[in-house]
């Protein structure tokens, strides 16, 4: 169809001629309400971003000297974070003589990630930060989740099962 006939068939129907694949050869054409377009793209993009979760990170602060109790009820808030799909930093903060004992700091580090695996999994080795050590754990997906625990799971069966054997 030429051009000018499109162009009279459209201003006919009372909408618009949109030139849908200019690259193509021939070059592509519809006749639409080009605003109701425009609106219904809009929306699509509006509903898109609305369905997309922004990942925070959540920080948990502790120290070397950190007891048990107070560790796991910082570890459950960091399983919440986790699960809620937000990243955790852990700071293990040294004051003093302790920059003296890296070592208890990386293990109070290793503790925590130890016990946060099944919830997510750390992204980088953790690093000093000047008087920190620091890292990030993101959290993992709700099927990888659950596939964490099965597995736990069917192990601790297979233990059971080899202990009564």
């Amino acid at each position: 169809m030429m051009t000018r006939d499109a162009l009279a068939l459209a201003r006919e129907k009372g909408l618009d001629l949109v030139e849908v694949a200019p690259g193509t050869d021939p070059p592509v054409s519809r006749i639409m309400d080009y605003g109701k377009f425009l609106y219904t793209q809009q929306k699509k993009s509006r509903d898109s971003r609305k369905k997309q979760s922004q990942q925070q990170v959540k920080e948990i602060k502790l120290r070397t000297k950190t007891e048990d109790h107070d560790l796991q009820t910082k570890l459950k808030k960091a399983r919440e974070f986790l699960e809620d799909g937000d990243r955790v930093k852990v700071h293990v903060k040294y004051r003093g003589r302790e920059m003296a004992h890296p070592e208890l700091g990386r293990a109070m580090m290793a503790k925590v990630v130890k016990e946060l695996e099944d919830w997510g999994v750390q992204i980088d080795t953790g690093e000093m930060m000047g008087r920190a050590l620091v890292t990030v754990i993101q959290p993992l997906t709700k099927s990888q989740i659950a596939q964490r625990l099965k597995a736990k799971e069917e192990a601790k069966a297979a233990e059971l099962e080899k202990e009564g054997a």
